[in-house]
């Protein structure tokens, strides 16, 4: 990354948020969450973060967002705090975060935070530890995490922690669009279930296992969320955006995670440019190109 830089007891590091390029959701499973199958896309929408080593064992966690809790709520303070204790080493961090991916917006900027905290306090603190460790740490703080050791394209099962790495098949331009209000998941989940309207494999072919076989980018048009059917029933003026960034020519349009941003994918920059200006004027939008998965892993290890 272009304001990463390895300083003696001072790490910086960008940390990227995510879309779902496809969200299916299959069964229920015993401990309460969902079997899903999903791909992963890192895209260049970041925040910044900056960890300076401190002789004391305080975690001091701060940033420019008011609407984000700092302290022990925040992933990125679970996750040092983790760290601490598998170490055991007496040994303390501050962390400052310049916040640019909009909380609470199925983008998982709290996620990709805590994956780049991981990385950065293994180097910081010396702690030694391999990529069979990061990801067992992060997938007990948060099923999103362990994507973000790895970035680019990737295909998530399970509960979305287990991923296969995959070729960088989608490159395109990315519309953000983001409400004003956040999406609580917990509340969707409920939705889906009290509807009963989970689309299994059983229900609809799998675009998405398809898609992988085939290797055909013309199938992207047919990815679908199966969490939007209940989003929308709770949230129904994110069907306005989807029907706009539909409209606007976008290969795919889509609610991201569990919401509430909705992206458009752009294969024209001027079309995708346009959209945003047009969208622009009612809600906030990031145009943003998605990040291949060798790019992104050079640039987390140019700091960390």
């Amino acid at each position: 990354m272009g304001r990463d830089l390895w300083i003696m007891e001072e790490i910086r590091l960008d940390s990227l948020a995510k879309i779902n390029l496809g969200l299916e959701v299959l069964d229920l499973r015993p401990d309460g969450y969902h079997n899903l199958i999903t791909l992963f896309q890192t895209i260049n929408l970041r925040d910044h973060l900056v960890f300076k080593l401190r002789s004391d064992s305080r975690i001091i966690l701060s940033g420019d967002r008011q609407d984000v809790p700092w302290d022990e709520k925040n992933l990125i303070f679970r996750a040092a705090q983790a760290l601490q204790t598998l170490s055991r080493k007496k040994v303390g961090v501050e962390i400052r975060v310049e916040k640019n991916i909009p909380p609470g917006r199925g983008l998982a900027g709290g996620s990709s935070n805590a994956a780049v905290t991981i990385l950065a306090l293994n180097r910081l603190w010396a702690l030694g530890l391999n990529s069979r460790r990061w990801h067992s740490l992060g997938a007990k703080l948060g099923a999103d995490i362990p994507f973000f050791f790895y970035g680019g394209l990737c295909l998530g099962k399970g509960k979305g922690d287990k991923l296969k790495m995959l070729p960088d098949l989608i490159k395109r331009w990315v519309l953000l669009v983001i409400p004003d209000f956040p999406v609580s998941t917990a509340m969707v989940y409920r939705e889906l279930d009290r509807r009963q309207a989970v689309l299994t494999s059983r229900d609809k072919a799998s675009k998405i296992i398809q898609f992988l076989k085939d290797k055909d980018i013309s199938l992207i048009r047919y990815f679908r969320n199966d969490l939007e059917l209940a989003a929308l029933q709770i949230y129904p003026q994110l069907a306005e955006i989807k029907q706009k960034i539909a409209a606007s020519g976008a290969e795919l349009s889509m609610m991201s995670g569990s919401g509430s941003a909705v992206f458009g994918l752009f294969e024209d920059q001027l079309r995708a440019r346009l959209t945003a200006e047009s969208l622009g004027t009612d809600y906030q939008v990031f145009l943003v190109e998605t990040v291949e998965g060798e790019r992104y892993r050079q640039e987390l290890s140019t700091g960390a």
